[in-house]
Formats: structure tokens, C-alpha cells, sequence
């Protein structure tokens, strides 16, 4: 963060709270986003530093107000200053779900997440009009985050070998992500993007919401980019979310289960085709290396998911034999140069 941001964000502050603060930097996250935490008066609350040429906070501040109008417990927005790309919000505290996570609470709090997804599927609009589609456009793009960053800049390979192993699937995964019913989607949804406060799971990080397929946000909850837990405990709450569709109309009675878990399995490929491409440009465009460690379970994940499907047998090869291979030398080089051996 520039010295001249921070004094801006700063002056805002002490103008708003009339007294002069001192922010505290928190964490940044996968964007070029900031968060600070300020104390006035012993109440807690959080600053989000947002370059506007970069990231308008307009999408924020509208899909707030849809969320909290549907009942789901987002952070408050408090004051804003859209020219500035600044924002002071209500205090969530630290606790992400991640951290409470284990093998005694996953399916208490993960069922808990489920529920929650029946209230955000219903949000297809703001004030601003409606959210925008997850159309084949959309999904190729994210997509192509992997080949452009992951294949070819990070790994180097041959334009031409990369199309001859994705083409295919590729094609499948768009047809998939069509052929769902499509609802109100967060697209980050995640243990990460999940704050317990006082036993209550709060939401963030929804500014990106979408339009899309049903079971995106359920893929990204269970199938975590960040953690991965036992077929068994994914399998019961796959189950769970089948039937709230269910029972909530979000899919048609004459869906079988086997249908609902191929569009899940799909799904969940292509959003972590997608994520290991986005954790290389984090590493190339945005120098934020960290997220290179978490490039292989997104790979797993692929390997493994696409292993049960005849159609995407070759990608599921390919991972296997020329991808992972490729990406744990690369990190093997890298961790090498960095102790100079």
C-alpha cells in the first residue's frame, strides 16, 4: 500500500470519526484489496482499502444491502467513499470457519453453510439491476486462466499439447455449467469467506456474485481449494444440499441424485482448473507467491474427480503424468534456489 493511500484512508477516517485513529493493517487477500482494523470509543470495526482505477466497491456496497435484505448476515457497510475506493464496515472478528474445522465440527458447521446457500441462491439482483451470467463466455474465460498462467507461463509447455489434453474438457465442463439450473451464486463461497462470530456464520467477500449453475457455491464449500476432508463426510453433504434443492425448487424433482453429483463433480473441476491458474497469476502478475502452495490440491482434486469419468480421462492422465510431475520440480527448483544449494 502506498504511503499516499494510507494517508488518504487515514484522513477520511479521522474526518469521519471526528478524533484522530490509527488503523491497523489485518490481511490483504487474492485481490488488490486492503483491510484495516480501526478502535474508537472500544468499538471495533473494519477499513477496506480499495484502489478505485483497480477494484470499484460500488458491486460491495450494492450486493450488502441484497444479502442483508435476505436475511444472510453480512458485514455492515458503515460509511463509504466510492471516489476514494474506501470503506468502514462492522467488525466480524477474526475467526474464519476454517480454523474451527475439524474432523468432530466439519459436518455441523458445513451443514450450517448449506442452509445458508438456500437464502443466496435467491439473490439474482441489486439495486444496480441484474447480476450478471455465468455464461460460456464467463467460463471459458476462467478457464483459460490455467492454460495462459499455469501451463504456459508458469510451466512452459507446448501451446499445442495443452489444447490436444483440455480441448475436449474443456468443451464438457462449459456444457455442464450450462445444463444446471442457474440461482444467485456468491462464486467465492468457502471456509475462508465464512466468519463464525458468537456461534453465528457470517458471510463475506461476495462482491463477485453471479448468476450460475446450482451446485457452484456447494463444490466450492466442500471441495475446498484450501483443505480437502474424506469422501465419506463430502459424500453426506452433497446429499444435504441435493435435497434442500430439492426441496426448495432449485432443481426439479425428476433430477436423480446420480445427475445432481455429475454436474457437483464437474463443477468442481472446473473451478479448480480455474483456481490453480488463478494461484500462478497471483504468483506472476500480482507477487503474491504464497498462493503457489496451494496449487496442489487443486491438481489432486482434478486427478482424482475426473478419474471417474470415462470423457475426461485424458485430463485426468495428463495431470497426473505431465502437470503435478511438472509443477512439484518447479517448486522443488524453487525451494533449492531460495536456500542457494
Amino acid at each position: 500500500m502506498s504511503d499516499l493511500r494510507f494517508l488518504q484512508l487515514n484522513a477520511w477516517l479521522n474526518q469521519y470519526f471526528n478524533v484522530n485513529v490509527s488503523p491497523e493493517l489485518i490481511s490483504g487477500d487474492a485481490s488488490f484489496r486492503r483491510y484495516f482494523r480501526v478502535v474508537v470509543n472500544n468499538l471495533s470495526y473494519i477499513v477496506v482499502d480499495s484502489p478505485p482505477n483497480l477494484i470499484d466497491i460500488s458491486p460491495f456496497i450494492q450486493l450488502a444491502d441484497s444479502y442483508s435484505k435476505q436475511g444472510i448476515a453480512v458485514p455492515e457497510v458503515i460509511a463509504s467513499d466510492k471516489a476514494q475506493g474506501l470503506m468502514l464496515l462492522s467488525d466480524l472478528g477474526d475467526v474464519q470457519l476454517l480454523s474451527v474445522l475439524n474432523k468432530d465440527t466439519l459436518q455441523g458447521y458445513y451443514s450450517q453453510a448449506l442452509v445458508l446457500l438456500k437464502d443466496i441462491a435467491k439473490v439474482t439482483h441489486t439495486q444496480a439491476g441484474t447480476l450478471a451470467e455465468y455464461d460460456a463466455e464467463f467460463v471459458i474465460r476462467e478457464l483459460t486462466i490455467f492454460t495462459e498462467w499455469l501451463a504456459l507461463h508458469h510451466l512452459g509447455l507446448e501451446p499445442q499439447q495443452v489444447k490436444i489434453h483440455t480441448e475436449a474438457a474443456f468443451k464438457l465442463l462449459v456444457d455442464n455449467a450450462l445444463e444446471q439450473p442457474q440461482v444467485g451464486m456468491h462464486r467465492d463461497y468457502h471456509s475462508r469467506n465464512i466468519m463464525l462470530q458468537n456461534e453465528q456464520l457470517k458471510v463475506i467477500d461476495f462482491q463477485d456474485a453471479v448468476i450460475g449453475p446450482v451446485t457452484y457455491d456447494a463444490v466450492s464449500l466442500l471441495r475446498d481449494c484450501y483443505i480437502r476432508w474424506p469422501d465419506s463426510d463430502v459424500d453426506a453433504l452433497m446429499q444435504q444440499h441435493y435435497e434442500q434443492c430439492l426441496a426448495s425448487n432449485q432443481i426439479d424433482s425428476e433430477v436423480s441424485f446420480a445427475l445432481y453429483r455429475r454436474w457437483f463433480d464437474l463443477m468442481g473441476i472446473q473451478r479448480h482448473i480455474k483456481a490453480a491458474g488463478i494461484f500462478a497469476r497471483l504468483n506472476y502478475r500480482d507477487n503474491k507467491p504464497a498462493y503457489m502452495a496451494d496449487i496442489p490440491l487443486t491438481l489432486e482434486y482434478i486427478r482424482d474427480i475426473a478419474g471417474r469419468y470415462t470423457e475426461l480421462q485424458v485430463l485426468s492422465n495428463w495431470i497426473a503424468e505431465v502437470i503435478i510431475p511438472a509443477v512439484n520440480a518447479s517448486a522443488e527448483k524453487g525451494t533449492l534456489k531460495s536456500e542457494g544449494l
